[in-house]
């Protein structure tokens, strides 16, 4: 049986702007075919995809170390005193695993790992779990402020692992539920294996399609209530911008997505369709306010494939030079097409259940499939591929 992708391939242009930076406040490049290129890694194009499907889905999640404190402060709101509250905090972490999570007792119990988890009900059930089990809790409480031997004939707090007071069982249950975001983007919980969730979803860093260099930006800011005469500057500083044609490649594995929804191809094919939106009308938030970046792709290209995912990136490898009159949009737009072609004769189509893009250009592409007037048919055509029966054949209707 084959593993059933999705890839998208998508270019666009973005005008002046600053997606991401690195540690000293400059947007990130990398060197490909020997000549610099604007980066956006991958993590930077995910969060915001998932905040996004999140939204649509009314179905949140959050990436957080300050669980067992919002759970603390939730028991204080009920009416638990202080230590008690502090202490069941830490009784969440410990009992989480055999061997408990790592905690900051100083910060409230704050994992020293980042949790992803459901969003939606965790405090309240982890608050009910506690509540449920406070005889329990009081009593190990108590036994540690008197210094009194635990399980393991340890007298000193703070030495060694306490003993679990809450069914890990349970715990591990509320760290552990999924969500869609998390069925797509996958999950890691450092000390809790069973919580694991692999990504479907593989994300490359998007890459200029040209060389292209940072741009300086000198800011200065006017006190509006100067004294009479002075004219000096309040604020100087010196910020870069970027603008170029980037590609965006990213892969979903919708036969991993069906098997972890149960098996449901109509949930996995619903949820696809919303990722497909999202990655291509997402925005990256970085500096929004001051330079606005809101374009759309001037091309979305998908495959649906058998076997593995396939990057076009190979594309760009040599920097596209601009066309005559200006612009890299159209060289792109050819580069892209032509590494398709080269890939198929390559290759072969025997795993290529069906393929179309949409494009602003008004030349067809001669190896990306069928043309779509409309996001919204590609994705429509998209999904009727990714439905295809076993043998490869895409519906006719996507024909």
């Amino acid at each position: 049986m084959h593993t059933r992708y999705l890839d998208l391939h998508l270019l666009e242009h973005r005008p002046p702007s600053c997606l991401n930076r690195d540690q000293h406040n400059v947007p990130k490049t990398m060197t490909v075919g020997n000549a610099k290129r604007i980066m956006v890694p991958a993590q930077t194009q995910r969060r915001p995809l998932r905040l996004a499907l999140e939204d649509t889905l009314a179905e949140p999640a959050t990436r957080t170390r300050y669980l067992p404190p919002r759970v603390a402060e939730a028991l204080r709101a009920a009416g638990w005193p202080e230590d008690l509250a502090h202490f069941a905090a830490g009784q969440l972490a410990r009992s989480a695993t055999a061997k408990g999570l790592d905690t900051d007792p100083k910060n409230g119990h704050r994992t020293n790992a980042m949790l992803l988890v459901a969003a939606d009900s965790i405090v309240e059930d982890l608050a009910e779990l506690c509540t449920a089990h406070r005889a329990a809790l009081e009593k190990g409480l108590a036994r540690l402020q008197n210094k009194e031997p635990d399980e393991g004939g340890d007298t000193k707090p703070g030495r060694g692992k306490p003993p679990a007071l809450l069914p890990t069982d349970k715990v591990a249950a509320c760290l552990s539920r999924p969500t869609a975001t998390i069925h797509l983007f996958g999950r890691m919980l450092a000390g809790l294996t069973d919580a694991d969730v692999p990504s479907a979803v593989q994300t490359a860093p998007a890459l200029t399609t040209h060389k292209s260099d940072l741009q300086p930006d000198f800011v200065t800011a006017v006190d509006d209530w100067l004294d009479p005469g002075d004219r000096g500057s309040a604020f100087m500083d010196t910020s870069f911008l970027t603008s170029g044609v980037f590609y965006r490649f990213t892969t979903l594995n919708l036969t991993d997505l069906t098997r972890k929804l149960g098996g449901d191809q109509s949930q996995a094919l619903h949820l696809t369709g919303l990722f497909l939106r999202a990655a291509i009308m997402t925005v990256l938030p970085a500096k929004q306010t001051s330079t606005a970046p809101h374009t759309v792709p001037d091309l979305v290209a998908y495959a649906v494939r058998d076997g593995r995912p396939v990057s076009y990136a190979n594309a760009f490898e040599q920097p596209v030079q601009a066309a005559p009159g200006g612009g890299y949009l159209t060289p792109s737009y050819h580069a892209l097409d032509t590494c398709a072609g080269i890939t198929h004769r390559l290759t072969g189509t025997s795993d290529l259940v069906g393929h179309g893009y949409a494009t602003a250009q008004s030349s067809d592409a001669a190896h990306l499939g069928t043309r779509h007037d409309s996001f919204d048919a590609l994705i429509a055509a998209a999904l009727a591929n990714a439905a295809a029966d076993a043998t490869g054949q895409p519906p006719t209707a996507a024909a």
